[in-house]
């Protein structure tokens, strides 16, 4: 690839991967409903979050909420890193196919 693709690649990646400190800030806020996981499209894990949260007591799943949340907060950065990944592989797809023509 030219440097020109490579800006190019880049430039898609800044421009759609998803916020480090947006996906805090839901976590900080809406981490007990799971909207940092919806942020990510984990959406199953989200909804099992959600649910777990809704219908049940804080004192039956407290503890194991508090410990999945801490996990989650761990689990953020390497999320965005593949967050970043796939949409590096997809612009470099993009470069192929505007390369071939």
């Amino acid at each position: 690839m030219n440097l020109d693709e490579k800006s190019y690649v880049e430039q898609q990646v800044a421009n759609r991967s998803k916020s480090l400190v947006i996906s805090y800030v839901l976590w900080f806020f809406l981490g007990a409903l799971g909207g940092h996981r919806f942020y990510y499209g984990k959406t199953c894990s989200a909804i099992v979050l959600l649910l777990i949260t809704l219908f049940t007591s804080w004192w039956s799943f407290g503890i194991f909420m508090f410990i999945w949340l801490i996990i989650d907060a761990l689990l953020i950065p390497s999320w965005k890193r593949r967050n970043e990944q796939s949409i590096r592989e997809q612009a470099i797809s993009e470069v192929k196919i505007m390369s071939n023509n």
